[in-house]
Parts: structure tokens; C-alpha cells; sequence
């Protein structure tokens, strides 16, 4: 099943960034912020943007959640996304679905674009970015050094909804939990 994440998520949540933390690159943070710091992280996305869970048998497989992308007020429209899956539930559509929830509950609030930040070659994330509908929107270059070497990060982008003039404000995501259209691609089939 899909849901809002919740507090006692943060240990299951910290496990599955653990391995990108400390052995890979799919994130540049070089420390693991730990459970806490986790839960806070939750709390503070929540206030303006979804944070999802894949859930089976009460363990948490997988999260997904959205964030500002730039600070300045004219970026209000734009947000960046973040997907993680345990490792042993890789290959089974679990990523797909769950951004596709992402995805449709960032337009419920009136998100207009997405952005996904991928660490290159990252040629799974940069395939189901695709999939999904996001297309290439550059590269910067020897942007990030981990793990004993440069990066290059590419930015996939895709457009939500149309944009308007003047646009309306985004909802807060708190304001649409209780929503029937939220509630509606929570309860979708999840697998």
C-alpha cells in the first residue's frame, strides 16, 4: 500500500538512504543523518510537500517525497523529487508506482513542474525518470566529489500541468490530506 509517511517510518526510512549514504552516490550526503534527524526531515517535507511510503506486511520498502528546488518565491511552482528502494525490493515496479502517486499528488496541489536530480551515469534512475515522462534538461558537470572522484549530476524535468498567468497559489500539502481526490490515489492499487 502507498501512505503519507509517518514518525515510526524514520528507522525503516534511515535504513533504506543508509547504503546511498555511505556506499554510493545516488545522494552526496557523506554522513548518515540518523533516525532522528530522519524523523525531522519528514516533519519539516511534510509542511508544504508530500512524503510517500510503499508499505507491505508493516515494513516499509520504499519513500518518495518532494521538496523546494530553489528558495526565491518565482520557483513556488517547481519542486524536486527523491525516490529510495530497499534493495531487496528492486525490480519489481515498486519505483514506478510510487513516483507515479508522487507525481499525481504534486499536481493536486498545483506543482506545475518536477524535477529529478540524478547522480550519472545512473542509468536505472535516468530509464524510469524517461519512463515516467521526464526529459533530459542538462548536466553539470564534476559537480559533486565522493567516494574518491568527480560526478557529473544530470536534471531530468517534467512539466506537471500547463502553467498559467497569473498562476494560483500551491497548496500545502497538509491543507489536501483529509482530500477525497488525495485519499482516491492513495487507495489505488498498489500492486
Amino acid at each position: 500500500m502507498i501512505r503519507i509517511a509517518r514518525d515510526e517510518d524514520a528507522a525503516a526510512i534511515h535504513a533504506i538512504y543508509a547504503p546511498s549514504t555511505t556506499d554510493g552516490v545516488a545522494t552526496f550526503e557523506t554522513e548518515l543523518p540518523g533516525v532522528t534527524a530522519m524523523r525531522e526531515r519528514i516533519h519539516s517535507r511534510l509542511r508544504h510537500y508530500p512524503w510517500l511510503v510503499w508499505e507491505e506486511g508493516g515494513e516499509v520498502l520504499a519513500y518518495a517525497y518532494a521538496g523546494r528546488f530553489r528558495e526565491r518565491a518565482a520557483y513556488d511552482w517547481i519542486a524536486e523529487t527523491s525516490i529510495y528502494v530497499r534493495g531487496d525490493a528492486h525490480r519489481r515496479g515498486i519505483a514506478r508506482r510510487l513516483y507515479g502517486v508522487l507525481l499525481d499528488t504534486m499536481r493536486l496541489q498545483g506543482i506545475t513542474q518536477a524535477v529529478g536530480v540524478i547522480t550519472l551515469p545512473g542509468t536505472v534512475s535516468v530509464a524510469m525518470h524517461e519512463a515516467m515522462g521526464f526529459s533530459a534538461a542538462g548536466v553539470w558537470r564534476q559537480c559533486g566529489y565522493k567516494l574518491g572522484q568527480w560526478w557529473d549530476v544530470g536534471v531530468w524535468q517534467k512539466e506537471l500541468q500547463p502553467a498559467t498567468s497569473p498562476p494560483q497559489p500551491v497548496t500545502p500539502f497538509p491543507a489536501m490530506v483529509e482530500s477525497t481526490a488525495l485519499r482516491r490515489l492513495l487507495a489505488a492499487p498498489s500492486d
